[in-house]
């Protein structure tokens, strides 16, 4: 170790949204290849195959699930594929359970999301696609490994990509025990929270794991990479560089260059990492530490260059928060006179007046991601939010009115929501219908020791397993609930009642290009100055310049 005759390889496996390209693992191929190493990187969620075993596995749940037990399908479904992925496979290898053990935990898996019943049938349906699936992965990694022959291999995971990688992991050691095995990812900011129960567990039953890189992984890794970090430890994390964080003008243009970039509907970037506010349910912070940002005159040629490589001229800007960054990006895009359009994530409040959404649209602002959360004063103070309801339907108005598209984010069932609250955060919805372009809501989740408030709420409240202890070998990572009102299913019958309000409203949340279309058309029929439609980015030859010359 320490040469750089490494062959490394990165990869992020299914399923996790196809929307942009890997940052993480780009960021981190750059980084070490400009440090003169060898790396490749893969997505695997662009194989057709796998794409097509996902469409399935959700159409047969959505067949299952009555139509009024829907709610927020897509997010729901995904935290059901995950946990029953994991249970398929644990199941299989694992002489501990029955096969009625195993039918329970599926049983209960669908009535503690959807509080419905599931037969047996069913639960045959929906493993017969699994066992494809892991065939299908068999296949694809034993292929992957011998084209690549790589020394190390690094997954980057999120929780719902966690079966596949620790398949993958226990493939790659039993078939290949040479190569060294290595993990990081978003993960490690929710679901395996470090030091949390699911941690702990979790490193004690991956025999096959040799490396774990909880946050920024850049430095880390290379330290790993010239043997500067201890050779018995397992779990390498900020503290064992003694708390040094990356300095931006070391950080390289992210490398997609491998990826099948046809796949994605536009490209990433960042400006900055971590975030300045500490709202209570978020673990930005936890896991990224102090917040950092570019000078907007780095991140503007780093748009050019990623633009001269690719020919998006869409972008995700990935940071947590684009506040701090976007009046200062806004002049540098304005003054180049770029046409650049960029979507990302945005704190609403009294920074977000008129004239600065006009500003923003001309530089190039196609998408506000804005983290609401609710329409309760009362909510919004549990949450840490510092953020009223009058500032919530400023910053939307005003950003529609200049035409970008709203999506807006929200939380249901955050610990002593009350229905009159519920009810404040549907009136609020109605009153701002025709200046959202998306409503996208998500019941809360408890993360043990990942949210800034994890602590304090399990004193406050207590908190117990969602799903039973006994089969925590099969789940691997367990989840757990807050105690405390309103109860998981009243949570669920809200999330109902919030789809079939925004339904009646006309309001979207589109997953499919085809929804995506009719949303664009209704944005477009609301708002005189509404940024392009996302089908007028589809094909590369006709540049979009629409943003320089609009005028308000």
């Amino acid at each position: 170790m320490g040469t750089k005759k490494e062959k490394i390889l990165l990869m992020v496996l299914p399923f996790w949204p196809l929307l942009i390209p890997p940052l993480g693992i780009a960021s981190l191929r750059s980084y070490l290849g400009k440090n003169g190493y060898d790396v490749s990187a893969v997505d695997a969620n662009t194989e057709m195959e796998f794409m097509d075993l996902l469409q399935r596995y959700t159409a047969t749940l959505k067949q299952i699930i009555e139509d009024e037990r829907l709610g927020n399908f897509h997010n729901t479904a995904y935290e059901v594929l995950r946990n029953h992925l994991m249970a398929f496979q644990n199941y299989r290898e694992s002489n501990q359970y029955s096969k009625d053990d195993y039918k329970e935990l599926i049983k209960i898996l669908i009535k503690e999301n959807y509080f419905c019943e599931i037969s047996n049938e069913n639960i045959a349906n929906l493993d017969h696609i699994l066992d494809e699936f892991y065939k299908i992965l068999n296949i694809y990694m034993s292929d992957l490994l011998e084209k690549e022959q790589p020394t190390i291999v690094g997954i980057s995971t999120f929780t719902q990509t966690l079966p596949a990688t620790l398949f993958s992991l226990k493939l790659i050691k039993k078939n290949y025990p040479h190569i060294k095995t290595m993990m990081g990812g978003g993960i490690f900011s929710d679901m395996l929270a470090i030091n949390s129960i699911n941690f702990n567990r979790f490193i004690e039953s991956t025999p096959y794991l040799d490396k774990v890189i909880v946050g920024e992984g850049e430095m880390l890794f290379l330290k790993y990479l010239k043997g500067e970090l201890p050779a018995n430890q397992k779990v390498y994390t900020i503290k064992d560089v003694s708390g040094e964080l990356m300095d931006f003008n070391d950080i390289a243009i992210p490398d997609f260059s491998g990826f099948n970039m046809e796949s994605y509907t536009q490209n990433a970037y960042f400006t900055s990492r971590s975030c300045p506010f500490q709202c209570s349910f978020c673990s930005e912070t936890v896991l990224w530490g102090k917040y950092r940002r570019k000078k907007a005159t780095q991140v503007v040629e780093g748009l050019k260059e990623l633009y001269q490589n690719h020919k998006f001229q869409l972008f995700l800007l990935s940071d947590s928060l684009l506040n701090p960054s976007i009046s200062k990006l806004s002049d540098e895009l304005i003054k180049n006179k770029c046409s650049f359009y960029f979507d990302g994530y945005l704190r609403a409040g009294k920074d977000v007046t008129i004239e600065q959404a006009r500003k923003w649209r001309k530089a190039g602002f196609y998408r506000a991601r804005l983290g609401v959360e609710s329409g309760s004063p009362h909510v919004l103070e549990l949450m840490d939010k510092h953020l009223t309801p009058e500032e919530i339907k400023s910053s939307i108005i005003n950003l529609a009115q200049a035409g970008i598209k709203t999506t807006t984010y929200w939380v249901i069932g955050h610990p002593e929501e009350t229905e009159a609250d519920f009810q404040q955060t549907l009136d609020l919805i109605e009153e701002l219908k025709d200046y959202i372009y998306e409503a996208d809501c998500n019941a809360f989740q408890y993360s043990v020791g990942a949210q800034a408030e994890s602590d304090s709420w399990h004193l406050k409240y207590g908190t117990s397993l969602i799903y039973p202890e006994k089969f925590t070998d099969l789940l691997i990572t367990q989840m757990w609930q807050v105690n405390a009102d309103p109860s998981r299913e009243i949570v669920f019958d809200r999330v109902c009642r919030f789809i079939d309000h925004c339904r009646n409203l006309g309001l979207q949340n589109p997953y499919t290009f085809r929804e995506i279309y009719f949303a664009d058309k209704r944005w477009k029929e609301l708002h005189q100055h509404a940024v392009p439609m996302i089908t007028e980015f589809r094909g590369k030859e006709k540049t979009i310049c629409e943003n320089v010359e609009i005028k308000f």
